[in-house]
């Protein structure tokens, strides 16, 4: 009986142990910068990466959907309830009118990408 009861603990820690994870957050995943001038030069914005999982968060790569953007981000792993960020630079230069840019973030926080925006209007 004793060993029963053992086995049915191993498997209940063997079983939580393995669903601990990172899991990547953005308390706003969308930034409209609004109107800008194009002759006023790039602008940024950080968004605020935090790990709502158990696990420390890892961001592999960050992939704009343009090269007029650039993004930067926390190299360190993110420790569970810890924020980081991801610093996207847009150049308006030679791009008047709305724009909506993308930046594809991959981790070990969420299977496939984990999606920021940035839009505005360039005069």
């Amino acid at each position: 009986m004793k060993q029963i009861l053992f086995i049915c603990i191993a498997i209940l820690l063997a079983t939580g142990s393995a669903s601990a994870q990172a899991v990547i957050a953005a308390d706003q995943a969308t930034h409209d910068f609004g109107e800008i001038k194009e002759v006023d030069g790039k602008v940024s914005h950080a968004f605020v990466i935090k790990n709502t999982g158990d696990q420390p968060l890892v961001i592999t790569r960050v992939i704009a959907s343009c090269g007029c953007t650039t993004p930067e981000w926390t190299k360190e792993p993110i420790a569970p309830g810890k924020t980081g960020t991801i610093q996207v630079t847009f150049d308006p230069a030679h791009r008047p009118g709305t724009f909506a840019k993308t930046m594809s973030v991959y981790s070990n926080g969420k299977t496939g990408s984990f999606i920021l925006t940035i839009r505005g209007d360039v005069k």
